[in-house]
């Protein structure tokens, strides 16, 4: 059977550790926990669009620029911070952005103005950059490597189960108590998990987990390459700079419908916020379990060969093109809203494989700053430009027309995942070569 991995066995669980398994998926839960709340405090916006809308008489343009910015900041910082993260310690790194995001979700709740609500979903931003990538980097390293899509894309899928709990949660809280409690309860579940977070989660306790080329004492100093090995770890192949770039493209459809889907529901089918709110908390539900059973189906239908994750990554992208272009189009009911859910279930689908591609192609050394590359990657190429390209679009042609045009990206998605594909096998290759040799 051909092996399916660059990085080797080393991250296995010694049989009879039962101890550790467990513990590894202690730590698994409360990562994912802090990824809840911070999509939480990120999407809770977009259940309250139509409030701030009214309040401060907003176009879409700058609705849609309070989303993006907060991609603009993870997209523009995700890299140094990352890189900074696996030098200074992976555990504090996340505890301190954890911090941050909960206290610029508190700023949001007590902005006068759209000036001072843009600042704090900058910092909001500024507190997520590096999170993403930090934390699978944390979570991979303790799992399986046969597992990789699976854990990748139920990580992923907890951005997805976030903004499900935000935009329902902030949608009812803000029908009842108004947007600025929405953003204030928001704030204060991130600040209950940094704190349970930074009294479990241990460099320490992480050590006996992790390969000994991630873990133990380096890991604990924070890793110290050199920025020529770091590009040349990073972007050594052309397949993975397809799977950071297919990545990021096909990313825009749920960032674009996640945003604009209650102000659709309101605007469309006469939906109040609080419905509307919860109503579009259903699409994101479905992107999220799409994930994880994408994820799971890509490991499961790729153990026998390995290139077989790009075919799976490129299905997931026809289907949801195929599905939206359909639904988006149909006249306003129930059949409408079916179709389109059933392609959000696959819109982000490709998530787990690419996450899968990229922690092959690169040294496990590295895999915090070549998350922030893929993390990169999706927010300036799918996360950062949806929101506002949609509220652009829309201020001239309406939202629906704008929505209409969101399918295409998995298209080009697709075409990039194909080239990467074609070269998977020889890079592939090259790069089990070159650990093999630094093992040595």
């Amino acid at each position: 059977m051909l092996t399916t991995h660059a990085e080797p066995t080393a991250g296995e669980f010694a049989a009879g550790e039962t101890n550790v398994r467990t513990y590894a998926w202690v730590v698994f839960a409360l990562t994912v926990g802090l990824l809840l709340s911070d999509y939480m405090s990120r999407q809770v916006l977009n259940a309250v669009f139509p409030l701030l809308k009214a309040t401060w008489s907003l176009s879409d343009t700058r609705l849609g620029s309070l989303s993006s910015v907060v991609a603009l900041m993870v997209g523009v910082l995700t890299f140094p911070l990352s890189v900074l993260a696996d030098r200074w310690g992976r555990v504090k790194s996340i505890t301190l952005m954890a911090a941050m995001w909960s206290l610029a979700t508190l700023g949001c709740a007590i902005s006068a103005n759209y000036g001072q609500m843009l600042l704090a979903r900058a910092f909001v931003g500024i507190g997520e950059a590096a999170y993403g990538s930090v934390g699978i980097a944390v979570v991979l390293s303790i799992f399986p490597v046969h597992l990789r899509s699976t854990i990748t894309g139920a990580f992923m899928a907890g951005g997805a189960f976030g903004s499900v709990l935000g935009m329902a949660l902030g949608g009812a809280v803000a029908a009842h108590h108004g947007w600025r409690a929405a953003f204030g309860a928001m704030a204060a579940m991130g600040i209950v998990l940094v704190v349970l977070y930074r009294i479990v989660v241990t460099e320490k306790r992480l050590a006996p987990l992790q390969p000994q080329s991630v873990g133990g004492p380096a890991q604990g100093r924070g890793m110290c390459t050199s920025l020529r090995t770091l590009m040349k770890g990073l972007f050594s192949t052309r397949s993975v700079v397809c799977a950071y770039v297919g990545s990021g493209v096909h990313l825009l459809v749920p960032a674009a419908i996640w945003s604009w889907m209650p102000s659709f529901l309101n605007r469309y089918y006469g939906m109040e916020t609080g419905k509307a709110a919860v109503t579009a908390a259903a699409f994101v539900l479905m992107t999220g379990v799409g994930m994880v059973v994408c994820g799971n189906l890509a490991d499961r239908f790729s153990k026998q060969a390995r290139e077989r994750k790009w075919t799976i990554a490129i299905a997931y992208c026809l289907i949801c093109f195929t599905l939206l272009a359909i639904g988006l189009r149909m006249p306003a009911g129930t059949a409408q809203l079916v179709v389109i859910g059933a392609g959000m279930f696959f819109c982000a689908g490709a998530a787990g494989p690419s996450g899968a591609m990229v922690a092959n192609l690169t040294p496990p050394s590295i895999h915090a700053s070549a998350f922030a590359t893929l993390t990169l990657a999706n927010n300036l190429l799918g996360l950062a430009p949806a929101a506002i390209l949609t509220g652009i679009v829309a201020d001239r042609i309406g939202l629906l027309g704008a929505l209409q045009l969101v399918p295409f990206a998995p298209l080009v998605a697709a075409a990039v995942f194909f080239i990467g594909k074609r070269n998977y096998t020889a890079d592939l290759d090259r790069v089990n070569v070159l650990l093999e040799e630094a093992a040595r």
